[in-house]
């Protein structure tokens, strides 16, 4: 059985006062992040078993985002590579900064926080922006793992103990502050996929919608409809520049302005296609 107690590799305690001080007016972030590193992992999983490396299979590969305003948590899963307790150690605690000077030296080169969480590889981090706690739940991809959960409130002491992950991947559950409840709310959070995960490559779904699909004939031949419930895939994995454009027709363009600007009526850009608007 997994138990491990410890304290995260930082040089000082200070750091995390320090995400939540100065990185607080862009807090938005973190959703980004830690999507980013869920699509990560679903991506590794696929190159992994493209060169040979997993042979099993990888079923559909997906990234999910749930708000559970009751519990007051918001938990980003994926069916990547997962991590062992030892890769936990070495990707999650490890922190490595010089100490808060420098910190504060080079924070200061820096024109927002955007800047700040690529420089010092803040991405997991930014969840305390957040959050009181952060739990991860986590399996690994490689044969014999055993599920692992990490924890930790904020400071720099963690928990490593044994998950209860039964399938690949890895849960980030996040639980919430009472400074940024906001984030509660499935517009905002909604909001937020639409502005950063809008193109990522890998489908990410964020509740689910009603859709209308056909349901055989009715007694005069006509087509009968139903509602269904299905997965809120909020991205499109295949934009528009990732096809051949001599394959792209007048509606491709169409379609990739509406998905820009879903609420604009007229599409200024189509008069620069040479084309006839529709």
């Amino acid at each position: 059985m997994i138990q491990e107690k410890g304290t995260i590799s930082i040089n000082t305690e200070n750091i995390f006062p320090i995400i939540k001080k100065f990185l607080y007016s862009d807090h938005e972030i973190f959703l980004r992040e830690l999507v980013s590193n869920a699509v990560d992992a679903s991506q590794k999983l696929k190159r992994l078993a493209s060169l040979g490396h997993y042979g099993k299979e990888t079923g559909e590969l997906k990234v999910r985002v749930a708000v559970d305003a009751a519990a007051k948590t918001i938990t980003i899963s994926d069916n990547g590579i997962g991590m062992t307790a030892e890769e936990i150690k070495k990707y999650i605690n490890q922190v490595a900064f010089s100490g808060a000077t420098e910190f504060m030296e080079k924070f200061k080169e820096a024109k927002d926080a955007n800047e700040i969480i690529g420089r010092f590889g803040l991405g997991f981090y930014s969840a305390f922006m957040v959050a009181e706690k952060v739990e991860i739940q986590t399996l690994s991809y490689q044969d014999g793992s055993a599920p692992a959960r990490w924890i930790c409130d904020g400071s720099t002491e963690f928990e490593i103990t044994e998950g209860n992950r039964t399938e690949r991947g890895t849960d980030v559950i996040l639980y919430i502050n009472s400074e940024s409840e906001e984030f509660l709310e499935e517009q905002r959070i909604g909001s937020i996929l639409d502005k950063y995960a809008k193109f990522l490559p890998v489908p990410v779904q964020f509740g689910t919608r009603e859709e209308s699909v056909e349901d055989g004939v009715d007694e005069e031949g006509k087509t009968k409809y139903k509602q269904v419930t299905v997965d809120n895939i909020i991205n499109n994995t295949n934009p528009i520049w990732t096809k051949v454009p001599s394959d792209l027709k007048d509606e491709d363009y169409l379609s990739f302005y509406r998905e820009l600007y879903p609420f604009s009526e007229e599409p200024l850009f189509w008069i620069h296609l040479n084309v006839d608007y529709p």
